[in-house]
């Protein structure tokens, strides 16, 4: 699965440099707005120690982690939305990502620049809403204006009922309000899919604070989560500029000191990976050979043959059975081998639904 989040946010307000820090690829840092032209777009390991022991265990040829990309879309600026600041560009970049990281500011340092003159992440968040809701409110309304005809005096039931969802949506996004939390069913948003609407994407609130304020946070971030308490959103508090002295460093056991120094027991990057999977309904199972020791990305809810599809399609037309270990018994017991012994692999049909951290084998014929 090609896992994409996004990054917006204001300029200035420590994107580019939390992107930097999320992933192998570098994107100019600068103290000026629309340094980031073109979309960068970064490929983070996402950590998993299960993946780390299960090798140690296993000790395979190859040991392949999850993935996810992350695109850092320049900052956006009042206006984006009718293409200031070259916004148009930018929103189009984060049309097809699956989930959005919103960074606000929340530090106040005067030799850093605040696009607006002065440090409130209300407002920034509010631009950025507005920005995106209006891009999403012209789709709908492009939308609306193509079904009418057919829905008002024809025999479609997908036009009336596209009809019909399109204008709920245009109601409440005129309310000022984003698509996630319309009054739509789950059913119903199939009519509006295809319109990948940026303001429907699950969001997380990333606060950018300075280094005293990383354990506890500040009168900011107190500001943003009572702001965003009925979005049903995460909200992370990272300090940017830690983040990149982490990256600089060279060892994992220089990077666990400079942690515990700072009262942290892991970096920001691996909450925020770890949020966007919650964020996502994501969960992970692991393959593990002599050859490779591999994790996989799945939709919460998964049948053992959906899971088999996202190794090839093959595994899931031709599915027969799938086998199935328990993390935890797989490294109590310490082999495959042993675990078959102590009967604790188990052989799963078609309706299993796979759990987190299942170590699995699949039978197939096609």
């Amino acid at each position: 699965m090609a896992l994409q989040c996004g990054i917006v946010g204001l300029p200035n307000v420590g994107k580019s440099t939390l992107f930097n820090c999320l992933s192998n690829a570098k994107a100019q840092a600068a103290n000026f707005p629309f340094c980031t032209i073109e979309p960068n777009i970064g490929v983070i390991t996402v950590p998993d120690a299960r993946l780390t022991k299960l090798a140690e265990l296993v000790k395979p040829v190859k040991i392949q982690p999850n993935t996810i990309e992350i695109v850092d879309i320049a900052g956006l600026v009042k206006g984006a939305s009718k293409g200031e600041g070259l916004g148009n560009q930018f929103l189009g970049n984060i049309r097809a990502t699956n989930a959005i990281i919103h960074v606000l500011r929340c530090f106040d340092d005067d030799n850093v620049i605040h696009v607006d003159g002065s440090v409130d992440p209300i407002r920034d968040k509010e631009i950025i809403d507005t920005e995106l809701q209006l891009k999403d409110l012209d789709a709908i309304t492009k939308r609306i204006q193509k079904v009418e005809k057919m829905a008002k005096t024809g025999n479609d039931k997908d036009a009336k009922k596209t009809y019909e969802v399109c204008n709920i949506v245009k109601a409440h996004l005129e309310t000022g309000r984003s698509v996630r939390t319309a009054p739509i069913s789950e059913e119903d948003k199939e009519f509006i899919a295809d319109l990948f609407l940026l303001t429907e994407k699950p969001v997380m609130y990333v606060c950018n604070v300075d280094e005293k304020s990383v354990v506890n946070g500040n009168k900011y971030v107190d500001l943003v989560r009572e702001a965003v308490k009925e979005e049903n959103a995460e909200v992370l508090v990272i300090s940017a500029q830690i983040e990149a002295e982490i990256a600089s460093l060279e060892s994992f056991e220089e990077r666990q000191m400079f942690l515990e120094d700072l009262g942290l027991t892991e970096s920001g990057v691996t909450q925020l990976i770890r949020a966007a999977y919650k964020l996502l309904k994501l969960a992970t199972y692991f393959t593990a050979g002599v050859q490779e020791v591999r994790a996989w990305t799945i939709t919460q809810g998964f049948t053992a043959p959906q899971a088999a599809g996202v190794i090839h399609s093959d595994f899931e037309k031709g599915f027969i059975r799938a086998e199935v270990i328990k993390y935890e018994d797989f490294v109590s017991l310490g082999s495959e081998a042993a675990c078959k012994e102590a009967g604790k692999l188990g052989v799963e049909g078609k309706t299993y639904i796979v759990q987190d951290g299942d170590i699995m084998h699949f039978r197939f014929n096609v």
